[in-house]
């Protein structure tokens, strides 16, 4: 069979065309009178006119900016005389064995945010350190350099050091990680196990917003991480998540052991927000209600009987507080504050924390089915302090809670804790598998509400309990844990027909 070129012939000088101006397979080269920038040029496309990745371009103008940070902190006394205990097996020799490890070593990441000198890191990272030393640059160019704490915020995971010598440096540029889409790429540099100075990861933003975490590193109260699927190891923490400009847009924070390639960062938002205050002031003023609440769901307000099913929930109004004063009450829903919807916890508390000391927020809430708008004087969070026993355990009951009046004698004795003046029930015991175990009620809560109702005492709980014995939809229990108080909807079992 002949084969008829004629025929194929302009499709094949189409295609040949097509490839020759195709910037990815024919760059121009570079006119002999044209001289290339030193310093890597960051472009949008995958592949650089000077034939490398966009990746490598960034990580040559980040990396000289991220060091590496060692820091040495004491034994604490306890600690210290419990390893010499398992080393000295006799009394007689305790003085004249030196100490082993005296002094525990730790290490993380940073980078320069200026050029005074500051490097942004973790807070986790410079924790308890009573030494801290930065490693600028590797191998031949490597330099150490002492360095102090500016300012920390534990609520965060966030800090800033100094080094105190004039020197030139690069500094990391600040990017904006709200601009950030989940998918778009992003590299990761530190120095993780601290040995392996310098180490870049590339990956994408796999979720935004992440909060709620229980994770290695992750030691802020205010969470709202960045996710994301560039590796991070031990000793990553505190050095920059960056976009494709070479802009830090996170500070990687934490990581899930359980899992593989998933990371955690710090928005670096939220660092620009309490920088200022960190070098001015060391610290981080946050904003203050003096409420505890739960984020109103379709389950919860079911169980409350709510026909609402986004808000604020507020279940305990703490005394002398900016929201006793300006009247907001227990069961209140709260749903815009300061002029922006109210829906999430998590934001609801960055919200409140990231509101100026002194100033007046209005808000709006729904009391008994109606809209009312109050005025709030933000103040400063206190210091926090947390209250938590549990009592030994016994019998059983409803929904698979076994309780008993807070102010028995029994109960007084095992939780010396309560005051006299404390209403509810005592938690003694919740059946494994039972619906108040899969919710969540734990063993020590103090039951003050069921379904609404208020529990002051066993008598009462026995009564709201009969009436709600054949339910089958979820009822919400207002618990107090600690200082705390929370709203826990429990699913009954479904009852066999």
């Amino acid at each position: 069979m002949k084969l008829r070129l004629g025929k194929f012939l302009p499709v094949v000088l189409f295609l040949l065309s097509g490839l020759m101006y195709n910037p990815t397979f024919a760059d121009e080269a570079p006119l002999p009178s044209e001289k290339r920038s030193t310093e890597p040029e960051i472009t949008p496309f995958a592949i650089g006119s000077d034939g490398h990745s966009i990746f490598a371009n960034v990580a040559a103008k980040v990396r000289p900016a991220v060091v590496f940070i060692k820091t040495e902190r004491k034994i604490p006394e306890q600690e210290r005389d419990d390893r010499l205990e398992r080393f000295r097996p006799f009394e007689f020799f305790r003085d004249l064995i030196p100490d082993p490890h005296p002094q525990i070593q730790g290490g993380g990441s940073g980078f320069f945010i200026d050029d005074e000198g500051r490097i942004l890191t973790n807070y986790h990272v410079i924790k308890d350190a009573e030494t801290i030393t930065v490693v600028v640059g590797e191998g031949p160019d490597e330099e150490i350099f002492e360095a102090e704490i500016v300012g920390y915020d534990s609520r965060t995971d966030i800090a800033i050091i100094q080094i105190e010598e004039v020197l030139e440096h690069p500094i990391v540029t600040l990017g904006d990680s709200d601009e950030m889409l989940i998918g778009d790429w992003v590299m990761a540099i530190g120095t993780p196990f601290g040995e392996l100075s310098g180490t870049v990861t590339v990956g994408i933003v796999s979720a935004k917003r992440r909060s709620g975490l229980n994770i290695i590193g992750g030691e802020a109260d205010y969470q709202d991480y960045i996710q994301t699927d560039a590796s991070i190891n031990f000793g990553n923490s505190g050095g920059p998540l960056v976009n494709l400009r070479g802009e830090a847009i996170g500070i990687n924070a934490a990581i899930n052991p359980t899992g593989q390639g998933i990371g955690f960062a710090i928005p670096i938002n939220m660092a620009k927000q309490i920088m200022g205050q960190l070098i001015e002031k060391g610290h981080v003023e946050y904003g203050y209600l003096g409420i505890y609440f739960d984020e109103l769901n379709k389950t919860l307000a079911q169980g409350l009987g709510l026909d609402i099913e986004r808000g604020i929930l507020v279940n305990q109004v703490l005394e002398d507080t900016p929201a006793e004063r300006a009247g907001l009450q227990h069961h209140d829903i709260i749903i815009e504050f300061d002029g922006k919807p109210v829906r999430d916890g998590q934001r609801f508390r960055l919200m409140v924390g990231n509101t100026p000391v002194g100033s007046e927020v209005p808000i709006v809430i729904i009391r008994d089915g109606k809209r009312k708008k109050l005025n709030i004087s933000i103040e400063e969070r206190p210091p926090d302090r947390i209250l938590l026993a549990t009592p030994e355990t016994r019998r059983e009951g409803w929904l698979g809670l076994q309780v008993d009046d807070i102010s028995s004698p029994a109960v007084r004795e095992q939780f010396r804790g309560t005051k006299r003046s404390e209403k509810g029930v005592y938690v003694l015991r919740v059946e494994p598998g039972s619906p108040a175990a899969r919710a969540g009620i734990e063993a020590g809560d103090i039951i003050t509400e069921v379904y609404s109702h208020s529990v002051p005492n066993l008598e009462s709980y026995v009564e709201i309990s009969e009436k709600l014995k054949d339910r089958e939809d979820p009822i919400a229990f207002l618990v107090k844990r600690g200082r705390n108080s929370i709203y826990i909807p429990v699913i009954p079992e479904k009852k066999r027909k």
